[in-house]
């Protein structure tokens, strides 16, 4: 690992890190169920992003993987969550 890589990361971490605080604030808070699911769909992002800056720095390929299972889990959560709100229902 570069020195100009051992420097980024942790910085790249640190602000994924404060986003992840700042989207599980909103999640609590939120004024309305549309921000929450907002709020919800921004927190997994930030993970994801997490897992990964965190695999470029440890140089393991499994949190690579890892950030691919919360990807998929995180794009049906916010499908369901979108035809809940629309329909009322998730499954017809």
């Amino acid at each position: 690992m570069t020195s100009l890589t051992a420097t980024v990361l942790p910085v790249v971490g640190a602000a994924f890190a404060l986003a992840l605080v700042l989207a599980f604030y909103r999640l609590l808070r939120g004024p309305a169920l549309v921000d929450r699911v907002l709020a919800l769909d921004t927190l997994y992002v930030n993970a994801l992003a997490l897992l990964i800056v965190l695999g470029i720095g440890l140089g393991d390929p499994v949190y690579f993987e890892a950030a691919l299972l919360i990807a998929v889990f995180g794009f049906v959560g916010t499908v369901a969550a979108a035809r809940y709100l629309q329909r009322g229902s998730v499954v017809e």
